[in-house]
């Protein structure tokens, strides 16, 4: 699986005008799950999200996790981070799960997400969603289950 994080101070995604999720202070998450990717990966990549380090500490250092700050997430499902681009100007998305498995895994990581700790939103699955943010730092950080 791959996963965008975005430490944001607000984020959220809204369908045909409509918010359906939203998150104060944490990460919104964009989320490819991957041919091959098993329920697995989606677990391990909740877990390396919700401990990883990269919100400021008393001292101005990132040194804090999701957990330790009691963040939220919005989790987004993004198929096209699993965009090819090595040949031509239109990028392939063969890699991606197909949908019935992304959808299934996408859900598995935002519910293991959810078991860790943190307030979860999500956005819809296969829908044209609009998301506005802001992002703090900037911080984005790019993350596969497979590196």
């Amino acid at each position: 699986m791959r996963a965008l994080l975005q430490r944001v101070s607000r984020a959220e995604v809204a369908v045909d005008g409509e918010v359906i999720g939203r998150t104060g202070p944490g990460l919104l998450i964009l989320v490819c799950a991957m041919q091959g990717d098993g329920p697995e990966a989606a677990e391990r990549l909740a877990a390396k999200v919700a401990k990883l380090r990269i919100f400021r500490d008393a001292a101005d250092k990132m040194n804090l996790s999701l957990l330790d700050t009691g963040g939220g997430a919005l989790v987004i499902s993004q198929f096209t981070l699993a965009a090819d681009t090595r040949r031509g100007n239109r990028p392939g998305f063969s890699t991606a799960a197909p949908p019935e498995e992304g959808e299934r895994l996408y859900l598995r990581f935002a519910e293991a997400l959810a078991a860790l700790g943190p307030h979860v939103e999500t956005g819809r699955f296969g829908a044209d969603m609009a998301v506005s943010l802001t992002n703090e730092g900037p911080v984005t950080i790019w993350l596969d289950s497979e590196a």
